[in-house]
């Protein structure tokens, strides 16, 4: 095999698919890039598989001689990564040995391994189709993605939940303190005739969907077709495709979670409201960052009084106007998940709507339901 390409080029694509290759590997294999070179079509392919994640890209290159090999990853990117912005040669002998050379002066050899034992990435022939725009499949990536749990022990909750219902879709996220879900109209009227009248639940794992996100906001493409069965879901782009396994269980019944009436709603401006709770968190980073809303109707003015009280450290204070519909309340949240859910929200202002200090508080946009955050309050003591 011996071949052609850029070196930014080739760099770029090798740290892609090397995010599919395995920290620790359990076989041997699992640590390479799979290199596959195709002289007719003046191109060459990079795949990184674990068997839960695999990426797949093609570039164009000049094949002077095809063949298959695999690299391995972790040394082989760092090298590429550090050659100088030239093209680069790369030519490999009968028993995968690999020479890399870049201008006059640079030669590096690297050992590597036949392709037979690579595992091939599964395909999905009787699996259904979506065609899904891009743009909207990563909002609802981005608006959920967040939210999802990092304790590995949750399983199911280490995942997103879309959910296809008839021609919308439902993206949900939760780590048991907070929700988060987004609904849209994705379809684009090109998916499989078995598509309709049918509900499809898949929940992907955070890692596979943080790589894709990447993926989605690097793409020049407007649309994605995605194939998928109960174990495994497709993301098919020009050039490049990206595998996940899908995650077993069952996932929380989030319409049962989300309430539907408030006794106290505030309608707040959105960039009012972050800039306070900006301020007012550096002292709740003191005290588990937990800050106390006290909502006052007020005889002239509704307001929304936001303080912390950490001992031995200080204390603060903030009011903001609001509109306010119910009697006065107090509770208290954890400001990081009130932030993070407040920053995703594409308003100039947010319902802030709650049924008492212990119940479920939902955060979604003036007079919309299409994004709802669900956040748990906080008992504090005195």
């Amino acid at each position: 095999m011996k071949i052609f390409c850029p070196q930014s080029e080739l760099a770029q694509h090798l740290g892609l698919v090397g995010r599919a290759v395995a920290a620790r590997p359990t076989h041997p294999i699992l640590a390479n890039i799979l290199l596959e070179a195709d002289a007719q079509s003046g191109t060459i392919s990079l795949t990184g598989f674990d068997l839960d994640l695999g990426i797949y890209t093609q570039l164009a290159a000049m094949v002077e001689e095809g063949g298959r090999t695999t690299l391995p990853a972790r040394m082989f990117s760092d090298i590429v990564t550090r050659l100088p912005n030239e093209d680069v040669t790369i030519e490999i002998t009968q028993d995968d040995r690999i020479t890399l050379e870049c201008g006059k002066q640079l030669q590096y050899q690297v050992q590597g391994a036949g392709a037979e034992e690579f595992p091939r990435l599964p395909g999905l022939p009787d699996g259904l189709v979506h065609v899904l725009p891009i743009g909207e499949l990563l909002t609802g990536i981005q608006r959920s993605l967040f939210a999802a749990s990092t304790d590995e022990s949750k399983q199911i909750l280490n995942g997103v939940s879309i959910r296809a219902v008839d021609g919308g879709v439902e993206f949900v996220a939760t780590d048991g303190h907070r929700l988060s879900y987004y609904s849209v109209d994705l379809l684009t009227g090109k998916e499989s005739p078995a598509r309709a009248n049918w509900t499809v639940t898949a929940v992907l794992p955070v890692r596979s969907l943080r790589e894709l996100e990447k993926i989605l906001a690097a793409q020049s493409a407007s649309e994605v077709e995605v194939t998928f069965d109960e174990k495994q879901m497709i993301f098919q782009f020009p050039n490049q495709c990206l595998t996940t396994r899908l995650l077993n269980g069952r996932y929380p019944d989030y319409h049962q979670l989300l309430p539907k009436q408030f006794t106290n709603t505030a309608d707040i401006d959105r960039k009012q409201l972050i800039a306070a709770l900006e301020r007012i968190s550096v002292l709740a980073s003191q005290k588990n960052h937990i800050v106390k809303l006290d909502f006052a109707s007020g005889d002239n003015q509704p307001t929304l009084t936001i303080s912390v009280d950490a001992p031995d450290v200080g204390r603060g204070k903030e009011s903001v106007a609001i509109q306010y519909r119910g009697s006065d309340l107090s509770a208290a949240f954890n400001v990081r998940y009130l932030l993070e859910g407040l920053k995703i929200i594409d308003a100039t202002d947010v319902s802030f709507c709650l049924n008492g200090a212990v119940n479920p508080a939902i955060l979604q946009p003036v007079g919309r339901q299409d994004y709802r955050y669900l956040i748990m309050p906080v008992s504090v003591r005195g």
